[in-house]
């Protein structure tokens, strides 16, 4: 499983409507253990959306958490089967460790 999350500095989740410069993205074991981590870096001027689910889904990314996000780049995450969870807040560790003890 991989699960990306929009990231911005002091390793804080953004909002897509805010500016940020790139997706954590974290690759999870079996054991649900972080295994890995890589930085994707994207354009923040919103103009990409339908390239960044596209990318996203290549990486093999499963779940976005996100604060907030747009309709347009919503459906577009939709149509390649990634599983978005809103209204997170925080630091992006403390995120994926709490979602993987739920």
């Amino acid at each position: 499983m991989k699960i990306a999350i929009p990231t911005k500095e002091n390793e804080q989740i953004a909002d897509l409507f805010e500016n940020f410069e790139f997706y954590t993205i974290f690759s999870i074991s079996d054991d649900n253990e972080i295994m890995a981590e890589t930085i994707f870096e994207t354009p923040n001027d919103g103009s990409n959306e339908f390239q960044i689910a596209s990318d996203l889904a290549e990486m093999g990314v499963d779940i976005m958490l996100v604060g907030q996000i747009n309709n347009l780049l919503n459906r577009e995450l939709a149509l390649y089967q990634i599983h978005l969870i809103c209204n997170c807040e925080g630091n992006i560790y403390e995120l994926v460790e709490k979602y993987l003890a739920a």
